[in-house]
């Protein structure tokens, strides 16, 4: 039951741009938006952004939470969390995300930059005791 009511919940929060949709300007939210159509512009959002498989989208700029792809993306892409690229999806553009999962058959054109590490941690090169204090001291 609970369950049920998460969905609909979750269902609520996604705004959703269907197939036969084609918008030009600036999109700005701040839950999840859907894209099934075609998008020209910039996005500015503090939500997630899902592009469905035969979507199109072309922006100047993509600076969202979190970013899905199965469909086209062209342009610079800026995701807080992560940006996962499902396979026969195609982006073409500079990314930089926390997170980045790239699948088998997909298309991508550009750089990518990490962010959200603080420093590198080596964990076999250093004594498991070493590692134990650190995370001690970081949790309290």
């Amino acid at each position: 039951m609970a369950k049920v009511e998460n969905r609909k919940r979750n269902s609520s929060a996604m705004v959703v741009l269907g197939p036969g949709t084609s918008f030009n300007g600036t999109l700005r939210f701040k839950e999840t938006l859907c894209i099934q159509g075609k998008f020209k512009g910039a996005i500015d959002a503090s939500g997630a952004l899902i592009v469905e498989k035969g979507a199109v989208v072309e922006a100047d700029h993509i600076n969202v939470s979190s970013l899905l792809v199965h469909g086209a993306v062209t342009g610079t892409v800026k995701a807080q969390d992560k940006v996962d690229m499902f396979s026969g999806a195609e982006l073409k553009g500079d990314v930089t995300a926390a997170r980045l999962r790239i699948a088998d058959g997909v298309l991508f054109e550009g750089q990518c930059s990490m962010t959200g590490v603080d420093k590198d941690v080596e964990i076999f090169s250093r004594p498991t005791e070493e590692i134990k204090a650190e995370l001690q001291r970081a949790n309290g």
